[in-house]
């Protein structure tokens, strides 16, 4: 089944009334969590995973994409008119969204945030479409090693794309990798770090830490900040059309966002957070004026909102083509295929081709529906942030434990909720991000495995392991991330070092 053929199966799969429903539920439920600060696409992904559980695989993961790219709309409303970010990747469109609105143009910037979401989002299919089949097949020559060596290169580059400094990363990601061993080991059926513990011998669940991360973490930070209330701004919908000089400047950075967007989703980390601030600080070189950057230029709108959605169609592709995650967001769904028995990889796509091209397929009915429904309904949505925060912090503190506890009708997963809530509290004060943590708990199951059955081959020589070209390049293209920034550093200072005079004698 060629690319073509696989887009024409998979709209025939998405437009299915069950997958249509579970379309729209995602991209309604992640707009509204784009809008309202708080628990992110992430806690809300997390928190609708079990209601996936009796759904047919390929609805469950439509609908959780769904609110993945369905929350960038969302953030973006918020950003341009109150000045409130929803969603992390929307800081950068704050920058000049808000002082549009102030200029009394806000639904020029409204409609320009909209429409290159679309069309990022679209391009963005297509991208999967070609770069997931082509990798599919590479990946198909993959061996334990390779996958051994991907997951380590991947963790490394997420130490350094992660905004944070590395060692707080590699700590993070020693504690994920940490986490993962907890429980039954795969091979001997040995207890590992259980301490006696019946319960710990299921080992400790991804959606208690990711819930306990992102969503009471951002409750104790909502409780501490206080009772607050936003100033709202009304748009009319004859207000949303741009003018033609509008249309003409945001044209090139709706296409330049794309394309950057989407080869940055490729990249561990936090990638719709990077899309956005490689977008912005792309069109602000390119500028002949960019003085006006920061004043309510509509560059500063369109580009970073179609780079942070064009991202998350490029966190699609390793998660869908090498069944690896490089994104909390990503981890969610590929938990979501691994309870639903779908094993997410190379062979995805001729095994389970509807999951593979119904999500493929949904993704661009999922934009023309956002586009649908953000335009016309803004106002409706924006009136959702004069809900008192307090209400709000209870709700969904009330869904972060009754989702933790149903996963496996566990004390132990409550109390991964609370524990981790707190880390995440604190990590958030320090202004670290948990990223790393989540991915590590993903991949180290991962590499667990995998470096097993490459000793088993290799008969127990590691160092035959770096023979292997692909492997050994993987493993450099890490180490060379990890690397090379401290000592471009060090370079740069012994020259600044001899220039400055020495003491006076």
């Amino acid at each position: 089944m060629g690319p073509l053929e696989g887009l024409l199966y998979g709209f025939a799969v998405a437009l299915t009334p069950t997958n249509l429903l579970a379309c729209f539920v995602g991209v309604l439920v992640g707009t509204v969590v784009g809008i309202l600060p708080g628990i992110g696409p992430v806690g809300a992904m997390a928190l609708l995973l079990p209601s996936t559980f009796a759904l047919h695989p390929a609805t469950g993961l439509i609908m959780l994409a769904g609110i993945y790219y369905g929350s960038m709309y969302g953030g973006s409303t918020t950003s341009i008119l109150v000045n409130v970010p929803g969603e992390a990747a929307a800081v950068v469109t704050a920058l000049d969204g808000y002082q549009m609105t102030r200029r009394g143009r806000a639904g020029a910037a409204l409609a320009v945030a909209a429409v290159g979401s679309f069309v990022a989002g679209s391009l963005g299919v297509v991208g999967i479409m070609l770069a997931a089949t082509w990798l599919a097949e590479q990946a198909l020559r993959f061996g334990p090693p390779e996958y051994f060596a991907l997951a380590v290169a991947g963790l490394l580059l997420l130490s350094r794309l992660g905004g944070g400094t590395v060692l707080h990363a590699l700590v993070l990601v020693a504690l994920g990798l940490a986490l993962g061993t907890v429980g039954m080991d795969p091979v001997s059926a040995v207890r590992r770090f259980t301490f006696g513990s019946t319960q710990l011998a299921q080992g400790v669940e991804l959606v208690p830490v990711i819930m306990g991360l992102y969503g009471v973490a951002e409750i104790l930070l909502i409780a501490e900040s206080g009772v607050r209330r936003a100033q709202v701004t009304t748009v009319r919908l004859r207000e949303l059309w741009p003018t033609r000089d509008e249309w003409r400047r945001a044209a090139a950075p709706i296409a330049r966002g794309s394309v950057v967007g989407f080869l940055t989703g490729l990249l561990p980390g936090p990638a719709t957070v990077l899309a956005s601030f490689i977008a912005y600080v792309l069109e602000r070189r390119l500028s002949r004026t960019p003085e006006r950057f920061g004043q309510g230029a509509i560059e500063g709108v369109a580009g970073p909102e179609a780079a942070n959605n064009g991202a998350t169609a490029g966190a699609m592709v390793p998660l869908l083509s090498l069944g690896i995650p490089f994104s909390p967001a990503t981890a969610v769904l590929l938990g979501a295929l691994t309870i639903a028995g779908v094993q997410p990889g190379p062979l995805l796509i001729t095994q389970r081709p509807e999951v593979f091209w119904g999500v493929v397929a949904s993704m661009y009915v999922g934009n023309a529906i956002l586009l649908v429904l953000n335009l016309p309904l803004v106002g409706l949505f924006v009136s959702l942030l004069r809900i008192p925060q307090h209400v709000l912090a209870a709700l969904v503190l009330l869904l972060c434990l009754v989702g933790a506890y149903s996963l496996n009708n566990s004390l132990l997963d409550l109390w991964v909720l609370v524990l981790f809530g707190l880390l995440g509290y604190g990590l958030r004060k320090l202004a670290i991000d948990p990223s790393p943590l989540v991915v590590a708990l993903v991949l180290g199951p991962i590499m667990e495995r995998t470096l097993r059955q490459a000793l088993f081959m290799e008969r127990g020589n590691l160092g035959a392991l770096l023979g292997r070209p692909l492997t050994l390049a993987l493993v450099v293209l890490g180490l060379l991330a990890v690397l090379v920034p401290p000592l471009v550093r060090l370079v740069r200072r012994r020259p600044l070092a001899a220039a400055l005079p020495g003491p006076a004698r």
